[in-house]
Parts: structure tokens; sequence; C-alpha cells
């Protein structure tokens, strides 16, 4: 199983020195990956009773633009989204975005999507909330022939493109995972998702969601094993005597990878994040 780290949005801060410093801690501890949420705006709940979300004062690096900056100062971490809004982004800019950061990486990129929650960043980014599901299937679709193919055309009931295509391109497929966990998602990722990324705990609810996966691939005529599956491990949220047996019981489901998020811990420094994943990593590994 593949351990990766999930980079510490809201609690970095602004100052590249201590991003680079993060990143190239984590790389050298010998995490295989690192995973970025994805948020374009924060909503004000001043006005908002019983918001619960992200706000205004949440702060979020543009995925797209903190990985060509990651990519530029590591050499072996694969880039992560966990997870892309693809529905709040127009799709032929999304897979110039993506084909962008995997060429400049050296193939580095994994494309984690999902539909989203925050009907604020839909209304000001011009998407109807309620078309984010059907859209998103539509988008993988578009988003792997603009990858695998120079010059396309594309009718479909959210997308027209008319003998146009990308350069550079990836040269590749770049793996698409799923987050989510209602069971149109489980159902999508066994269909036509390389993977899926689960929040939960490894018990017998996950089971059965991964067998709902399994079920749809195999409806589908895939190989069920060939989908992979990333859990997060929030430190914050589990006792420390279980993070071990936590990350033991995702083994035990078949995760393929697992990351973890050192968020909501009290960590008074950046600095902090990074010190902490250098000794949690050992404790972690087969």
């Amino acid at each position: 199983m593949k351990i990766g780290a999930v980079f510490p949005q809201l609690e970095i801060g602004a100052d590249p020195k201590v991003v680079r410093n993060w990143a190239t801690t984590v790389e050298e501890a010998g995490y295989s990956h690192v995973l970025a949420y994805d948020h374009v705006l924060g909503a004000d709940p001043s006005n908002r009773p019983g918001w619960t979300g992200y706000t205004d004062k949440s702060l979020f690096h543009e995925v797209f633009v903190l990985f060509g900056y990651l990519a530029a100062i590591t050499t072996e971490l694969e880039l992560v989204t966990g997870v892309l809004v693809v529905p709040q982004r127009q799709t032929a800019l999304a897979a110039k975005q993506a084909a962008e950061v995997d060429v400049l990486s050296g193939g580095r990129l994994r494309l984690g999507v999902g539909i989203g929650w925050n009907h604020v960043e839909y209304q000001a980014l011009g998407v109807p909330f309620k078309q984010r599901g059907a859209l998103l299937e539509e988008q993988v679709d578009v988003l792997r022939k603009l990858w695998a193919e120079p010059v396309i055309s594309v009718k479909g009931k959210y997308h027209e493109i008319e003998e146009a295509g990308l350069n550079p391109l990836p040269g590749r497929e770049i793996p698409i995972w799923f987050g989510g966990s209602a069971d149109a998602v489980l159902r999508r990722t066994g269909r036509i998702g390389d993977g899926w990324m689960p929040q939960s705990a490894p018990d017998e609810k996950a089971r059965r969601q991964i067998a709902t996966i399994r079920e749809a691939a195999e409806a589908a005529g895939r190989d069920p094993q060939s989908i992979g599956i990333e859990a997060r491990l929030t430190l914050g949220a589990v006792p420390e005597q279980d993070w071990r047996s936590f990350a033991d019981g995702w083994r035990d489901l078949g995760a393929t990878h697992l990351c973890v998020n050192t968020m909501n811990m009290g960590l008074s420094q950046p600095e902090e994040h990074a010190e902490l994943l250098r000794d949690v990593l050992p404790r972690l590994r087969d």
C-alpha cells in the first residue's frame, strides 16, 4: 500500500518557502504522493445562518498552480487532487491544465474528481448546481478523449468540440479517481473510474461499498482488481494508538493507497505538519 500525505491547505499559510520545505521534507521522508483539496471560493458566513462549510477565511491554494510549483521542486512525488470539483470548471480548460501539470511533472498527476457540495461556488462560477453529477460523467469521457487524440470532435449534452485538440498532450491517459460515498459514485467508479477515494473507517460499510464498486466493474466488463482504493487517515480524528490498525484495516480491505492528514491537530506552526508526517510514516508501513 502506497502512503501519501495530505497537503495541509488550511494551516500551512501562503509563504512559498514553507510550502517548499513541506514538500521536500515529505518526499525525503519517503511518502509516495501528495494529495491536495480543491476550493475556489469561501463563503462569508455573516449572512448565512447555520453555515458549516469553508469560509472566506479558509486558505486554499489553487491545485493546478500549486502542482506546477511542486512539480518543479520534487522529483518523485505523485501529485493527486482529492478531489477536484470538475463540474465547476470548463472541461477543455481543466483538461489543458491537467495535461500541462502531467507534462511538466514527468507523468506524476493523478486526478481525483468529485461533484462538490458548495452551491456558493457553483453560483459564482456560473454552473447549475443540480446538473453536476450528470455533467461530471460526461466530463470524464471528454477529458480522456482530449488527452488521447491530437484532434477530436464531440457533441454531447453538455459539450461541443469541433475538430480541436490540446497541445502538448500528456502522452498517457491521466488516471481519474472518484471521491464520494453515494451509491451513484460507487457505481460510477466501477463503470468508468480508475480508483475510489473514501474518507471513512475500514469497517463493514466500507467492505460493502467496495463490493458495490467491484460488482459495477464486472457488469461493465472490467477487471475489479484494476480499480485502486485510496483511504484517508485523519490523525486528529483517530486515537494515536489506533493509527496503525486503521492502516492495516484498509490493507485488509484491499486498499492500494493511504494518505495521512495532519490538519485539525492543534499544531502551532506550519512546519510541524512536515515534522509529524516524517515521524508517523515508519509506524504505518508494512
